[in-house]
């Protein structure tokens, strides 16, 4: 429910050890916003939306997330390149910094929870440095009624200081920023970036620890919907595949846009209270709620304005990951509370640069659980510094770099619950089309649409499928509104012969990603596999 009055009561931040500090508690969206441009942090846009740059940081910065290493985790997180362990006596260290920074400053303190299912609801105590960070943890995460904040009590604490710089060859860190994740203490530290993205995934990574491992609670990076008919369906897949835009159907009531998780008792619940979008060549046409959600309380990022206030959405001069932040029920068309049940239908989601992969597929049990350990999606130029040309990205579970334990951990969950449900599952390629990025051309949006519907109507059940000569994908031979020559994606190219060479060598990178997985894998998920 919409909840934006500021609290009454005070609060003091001496229990933590910040002294003296000026406590702004529970502002109203609106005071952050006027707050925010007071001090110049911030323009508003034409839309009422706020506009900030967030700084040095565009993006998250996975090499500086760390997880103290203790009793909690030290047997149980898949440590490594992902899970970057950091000592507890380093941490203590660094905290006792954070603190005395903040020591007589003006700070900003949020209380709100996580996780929908009220039976595995985490409440999370957020201090920010600055009011529009304040602003994002409002719109991100779900928001307690009046009555409840007079007996909240917090179990975890996120503090967050953007101005904060550490000392590497002190603090221990890689570099003077730093996400800190401590299980024990139930403490989140971030510190020296702007990037608000770095507060919604902190959260994440601890639900994907807590959850598995005390709850029996699959958690997922996907989105999620539900139909007239009451069934959910649930949308995997990395950033810039599709989730936020495909999840967001007029047609059907939306449970959340990236973060799930999937109950003992068949719900799927939202972890949070908004949505985080991209918004790099948005329209009003193309994804109408996600426009129409950019006004007054929704929080802009790094994206350029004109004299009139208006956004250029194309501009990508900052960063080509440009964002908004916004509270759920800008979306007209959502699911109240953020539960659903009877899920039937999964789709990976994948945008594959390669033009190799079709548009849609069906899955096997054990091609659905390799692909969901694979977590593939293509990067592209521009995306991140360097990149010139298409390349494979793989991360496990739709989401490595946030995922504490080992991705067959998860999968291992994900293929019971799917064969208990009777879901059926999917491969869409959001990607190109009659050839790689360069030469073919981006699926169009309308078809994907289509053919996503065309499943979750069971329009797909009794067609013809054919399998593809490499990957082995079910592939449907005739769809409602979608023209059958773009259904097998060999045939849109001009060259075959070269389709099976491209073909091939995405397959070899499949199956050289997996390699660090086969040990963990049975013959069921290892028969998944590409076969050319």
């Amino acid at each position: 429910m919409v909840n934006s009055n500021q609290a009454t009561k005070t609060i003091s931040l001496e229990q933590y050890g910040i002294k003296n500090a000026n406590v702004n508690y529970q502002l109203s969206p609106d005071t952050l916003h006027k707050l925010t441009l007071e001090k110049g942090q911030g323009v508003e846009a034409k839309s009422g939306a706020l506009s900030v740059n967030t700084g040095e940081f565009t993006g998250r910065s996975p090499k500086d997330r760390f997880i103290v290493k203790d009793d909690i985790t030290r047997d149980k997180v898949w440590w490594g390149n992902v899970n970057i362990p950091f000592p507890a006596d380093r941490f203590d260290a660094l905290y006792n910094k954070v603190i005395n920074y903040l020591a007589e400053k003006e700070v900003y303190v949020r209380d709100s929870y996580v996780c929908a299912e009220q039976e595995l609801r985490l409440n999370v105590r957020v201090i920010n440095e600055h009011p529009w960070t304040n602003l994002f943890a409002y719109n991100m995460f779900l928001r307690p009624e009046a009555q409840e904040l007079e007996n909240f009590k917090p179990e975890w604490l996120l503090v967050n200081v953007p101005d904060f710089m550490s000392i590497p060859e002190v603090d221990g860190t890689r570099q003077h920023n730093f996400v800190v994740l401590n299980f024990t203490k139930k403490i989140i530290l971030i510190g020296g970036t702007g990037y608000t993205g770095e507060i919604k995934k902190a959260i994440f990574s601890i639900l994907n620890f807590i959850l598995p491992v005390n709850k029996n609670t699959l958690p997922m990076h996907c989105s999620a919907n539900v139909g007239n008919n009451g069934e959910t369906a649930i949308f995997f897949g990395l950033s810039g595949t599709g989730k936020t835009t495909l999840s967001a159907d007029p047609n059907r009531k939306l449970i959340g846009d990236d973060e799930h998780g999937w109950t003992v008792d068949n719900k799927i619940f939202n972890f949070e209270g908004g949505c985080y979008a991209k918004v790099i060549n948005l329209s009003e046409e193309h994804e109408p709620d996600i426009f129409r959600a950019i006004k007054k309380g929704a929080l802009l990022e790094n994206v350029i304005l004109d004299t009139n206030g208006e956004v250029d959405f194309e501009d990508d001069t900052i960063t080509p990951n440009t964002r908004v932040s916004y509270p759920i029920f800008h979306i007209d068309n959502i699911q109240v509370p953020s539960i659903g049940e009877n899920p039937k239908n999964i789709f990976f989601l994948t945008a594959d640069a390669f033009g190799v992969l079709p548009p849609i597929s069906k899955l096997t049990p054990g091609q659905a659980a390799y692909h969901f350990i694979s977590g593939y999606t293509a990067k592209v130029a521009g995306t991140e510094e360097g990149i010139v040309e298409p390349l494979p990205n793989f991360s496990a579970c739709f989401g490595a770099p946030f995922m504490p334990l080992h991705p067959t951990k998860y999968a291992e969950m994900l293929s019971k619950k799917m064969k208990d449900s009777g879901v059926n599952v999917w491969l869409i390629n959001t990607g190109w089309t009659g050839g790689p990025y360069g030469t073919g051309s981006r699926m169009k949006l309308k078809l994907t649409r289509a053919m996503i519907t065309a499943a979750l109507h069971g329009k797909l059940k009794d067609v013809t499928y054919v399998q593809h000569p490499i990957f082995g994908l079910a592939m449907p031979t005739t769809c409602p509104d979608v023209p059958s020559e773009v259904l097998n994606p060999k045939g849109t190219w001009k060259n075959e012969k070269a389709y099976d060479i491209q073909a091939k060598e995405l397959a070899a990178s499949f199956r050289n990603n997996f390699s660090k997985f086969e040990e963990f894998a049975n013959a069921e998920i290892l028969a998944g596999a590409p076969q050319g």
